[in-house]
């Protein structure tokens, strides 16, 4: 599978106007990582639309989930 270049810049510069948005983001899931993900830790979403309705779903997280998530990191930092 390749990754076209101009996507990866598209999203790296999105990416970087996120993080500057949203600057507790990135911190929680440096954080995260530290302590470490591990296979059958859940990790669990909550959106709160401004009406009040939340909506709230978690993952019980497997090795795919891993390996996912370490290719993402790699992407993202470039590492």
């Amino acid at each position: 599978m390749s990754i076209n270049p101009m996507m990866f810049l598209q999203f790296k510069n999105s990416w970087q106007t996120f993080t500057r948005n949203h600057p507790k983001f990135p911190a929680f899931w440096r954080a995260v990582y530290k302590h470490g993900i591990q296979e059958n830790m859940i990790i669990e979403f909550k959106v709160i639309e401004p009406d009040g309705k939340e909506l709230a779903s978690n993952i019980r997280v497997t090795k795919s989930d891993l390996e996912l998530f370490e290719n993402l990191k790699k992407m993202i930092t470039n590492q």
